[in-house]
């Protein structure tokens, strides 16, 4: 894995992101559709709405800017209760002189830990998104819920995800600076992701025809599926020989359901542990963990609960019809995402009627996988983005 570049928000800008997120949330009533920037924080919006917007880059490598737009934004979004919230992000745009309406691409990172450091937009941007710019799409990247703004990260809580990553795609869409690039509401647009970026990317489809359904979403490109977080606990029960992942899902999922009282099962050294977890990078969590039991950090464990494990149901995806095609690839020795995940949920989505590509790579393990099938991904959705048809291979 690579290791995540330290940033630290300044003073004044913590305080203007505090400021601009607690007023779009008292805010009401939530009517308009628009551009609210931070000089006008009182303005209503709705879900998709930018509330403040700063000019950004994108750096080949640290120091060395591609011949790209950027915008660093806070954009409004909603919780996976339903309520109002406020997601920050960045939007890239090549500057290649295109003319006419642009693809949009609205991408979802993979797991970089829960710190405010780690987010997309904190580190200037995932590296692998380069592809996707030189196609000459631009491309929307969402921090999620609680990375850079306040709160603890909704770490693979399916429903925050998802409207995250759409709502982000309806920032770009009414972002003026933009629009003037070609990108607006006749965008075609692709969702990409992988591993929790595909966790996040299949429920912002799943949930697209009802929350987002002006959107102009012509295909899904995801890979690595955590699709059922909650048999992927239980079947890891007893057996962790790192709690870190486990304390990850745990806090996100405490943040978007207040009333599972993650602390009520933490011993003192689970409250401390917890605590390194909800500031920490993946690279440093995953070190924090090592050598720790689990059993030393919780009274009780959740998920022998009905609380936790009726939330963590609701994470589970397949269970919705799409109404656009799906590029779906997992390796077959995948070390972190169980291959049968992909597997099921592959023939989840065939039941219900959906058009299916689908992809077993022999060999590959979660991060071969990534690279193995990442560009034939972008690929595939390039042709669905130009209209092209993708009859899948469900039948075979």
């Amino acid at each position: 894995m690579k290791s995540i570049l330290p940033w630290t928000r300044k003073p004044l800008e913590q305080r203007l992101i505090s400021a601009v997120f607690t007023a779009v949330l008292v805010t009401s009533p939530l009517v308009g559709a628009g551009v609210a920037r931070a000089e006008d924080p009182g303005v209503a919006s709705s879900p998709g709405d930018v509330v403040h917007v700063e000019t950004s880059t994108f750096d080949l490598v640290p120091g060395i800017p591609a011949p790209v737009d950027g915008w660093k934004i806070l954009y409004r979004s909603t919780d996976a209760l339903g309520n109002p919230n406020v997601v920050s992000g960045r939007i890239f745009i090549p500057r290649d002189g295109h003319v006419g309406t642009r693809p949009l691409v609205t991408y979802a990172v993979g797991t970089v830990g829960m710190g405010d450091q780690c987010a997309p937009s904190a580190t200037g941007g995932p590296r692998e998104i380069r592809g996707i710019l030189e196609k000459g799409w631009a491309v929307v990247v969402t921090d999620y819920q609680g990375l850079a703004t306040p709160g603890d990260h909704t770490y693979l809580v399916g429903r925050a995800e998802g409207t995250a990553v759409l709502d982000a795609a309806r920032a770009a869409e009414r972002l003026p600076e933009a629009n003037a690039r070609g990108v607006g509401a006749e965008s075609p647009v692709g969702i990409v992701g992988y591993s929790q970026g595909g966790h996040a990317g299949s429920w912002a489809a799943e949930l697209s025809d009802d929350y987002a359904p002006e959107l102009r979403i012509k295909a899904l490109a995801v890979g690595g599926v955590p699709a059922d977080t909650l048999t992927d606990a239980v079947k890891q029960h007893g057996k962790l020989a790192n709690p870190a992942a486990y304390f990850m899902i745990a806090i996100g999922h405490d943040a978007a359901y207040p009333e599972l009282r993650l602390d009520s099962y933490l011993t003192d050294e689970g409250r401390s542990f917890a605590q390194k977890i909800r500031t920490g990078c993946v690279v440093d969590n995953l070190i924090a963990g090592q050598g720790k039991s689990l059993n030393q950090m919780v009274t009780r464990d959740p998920l022998d609960t009905p609380e936790w494990q009726a939330r963590l149901a609701e994470d589970r995806l397949g269970t919705r019809p799409l109404g656009y095609p799906v590029y779906l690839f997992h390796g077959v020795n995948d070390d972190i995402v169980s291959y049968e995940f992909g597997s099921h949920l592959r023939s989840d989505w065939c039941r219900l009627g959906n058009a299916v590509e689908w992809h077993a790579l022999p060999m590959a393990d979660h991060i071969a996988a990534a690279a193995l099938g990442g560009n034939a991904a972008v690929d595939w959705l390039g042709r669905r983005l130009a209209g092209q048809p993708a009859p899948g291979n469900c039948a075979s």
